[in-house]
């Protein structure tokens, strides 16, 4: 169809009316990735955080670090649904199906027995671990380098540690002859340390004596224990339970003059001897990294699943003068820090 406009120009009206939808469409197909990412960048994350231990442990404040410095602001564009067992290991599956019927787009989750009841939960929700000593061993993961699933994150060695512990020890206590080791009977993790512990002692002559406890009065308890056995230093096993006892632990190790080593340097913050292990407050901070590739579109089953590779020692030289102990210079050199 041909039509005159006021001035004489011929139109065709077809030709006009197809290049005004082609000019429509290709509008749309330009505007869309601006609204996808004007949503993108609009969206409200909702991460759910599983923890074995309390809300007053430290370490969870390098994983809020790192989601700041990756450009994440609680109430602006991420909020969290913070769950905490408080050592309660039996708590944590019901706290892990809240974090489910809250659909969470993501949920952390700390230790071995948080991976689990979060695991149990969902195989949807991406799950990012960041303390679990064998991931493969667990079911979590088929391979370290690929995943699969719907979880991914980070590996801790306090099993492999536990035998430097030993070593520790011995250098500080240079005549150790019978040394206790605190494992909690509901973490699996523990029985494991304790055989590595006991497979290092033997040949070198060092009797290992577990003493076993759950709850409060049996640390308490455990101390007596350890005295009626008369051990001369202490290791205390990774363990949730004993991180919100850290000062309890603490506390007794001194009064019993018992020397305490342990992976925790919140431990040593609290009053313990030594810690040697990772920094987990750099764990978590760490972590974040991978909710933000995971928010980001990456798939938890492909990412490589990480190692330890920076591990710290920490001595607090106040414990040491107040048990009477000379810390060997050798120590000190080597130590990462010395809370004086």
């Amino acid at each position: 169809m041909v039509e005159l406009d006021s001035a004489g120009r011929r139109h065709n009206l077809v030709s006009d009316r197809r290049r005004t939808l082609l000019r429509a469409v290709l509008g749309a197909v330009a505007l869309a990735p601006l609204v996808s990412w004007a949503q993108e960048q609009s969206k409200v994350w909702r991460i759910g955080f599983l923890a074995a231990d309390a809300s007053s442990t430290r370490v969870y404040d390098g994983f809020q670090q790192g989601m700041r410095e990756l450009g994440y602001v609680l109430g602006k564009n991420c909020s969290i649904a913070w769950r905490f067992a408080d050592g309660r290991y039996e708590r944590l599956p019901s706290l892990a199906a809240e974090l489910v019927r809250l659909n969470v787009d993501i949920i952390v989750a700390g230790t071995a027995l948080s991976v689990q009841a979060a695991h149990q939960a969902t195989a949807t929700i991406p799950i990012v671990m960041v303390a679990v000593p064998d991931p493969v061993g667990e079911g979590f993961a088929t391979s370290l380098s690929r995943p699969g699933g719907n979880i991914t994150g980070l590996t801790n060695i306090v099993t492999e540690v536990s035998i430097k512990h030993l070593e520790l020890l011995r250098t500080a206590v240079p005549k150790l002859s019978r040394v206790a080791v605190l494992i909690n009977p509901l973490n699996p993790s523990d029985s494991l340390i304790l055989e590595q512990i006991q497979g290092a002692a033997y040949p070198i002559g060092v009797k290992v004596v577990p003493v076993e406890a759950g709850i409060a009065k049996q640390i308490e308890a455990g101390f007596g224990a350890m005295i009626r056995e008369r051990t001369q230093a202490l290791i205390v096993a990774a363990d949730a339970y004993f991180d919100v006892q850290r000062d309890q632990i603490a506390k007794l190790a001194v009064e019993n003059r018992l020397p305490t080593i342990s992976s925790n340097r919140e431990m040593t913050e609290a009053g313990g001897l030594m810690s040697y292990g990772q920094d987990l407050g750099e764990h978590y901070q760490r972590a974040a990294t991978y909710v933000d590739k995971i928010l980001k579109g990456a798939k938890p089953g492909e990412l490589p699943i990480e190692q330890p590779t920076v591990l710290r020692l920490v001595i607090n030289s106040k414990t040491a003068k107040a048990l009477g102990l000379a810390i060997p210079r050798e120590l000190e050199l080597r130590a990462d820090k010395v809370i004086e």
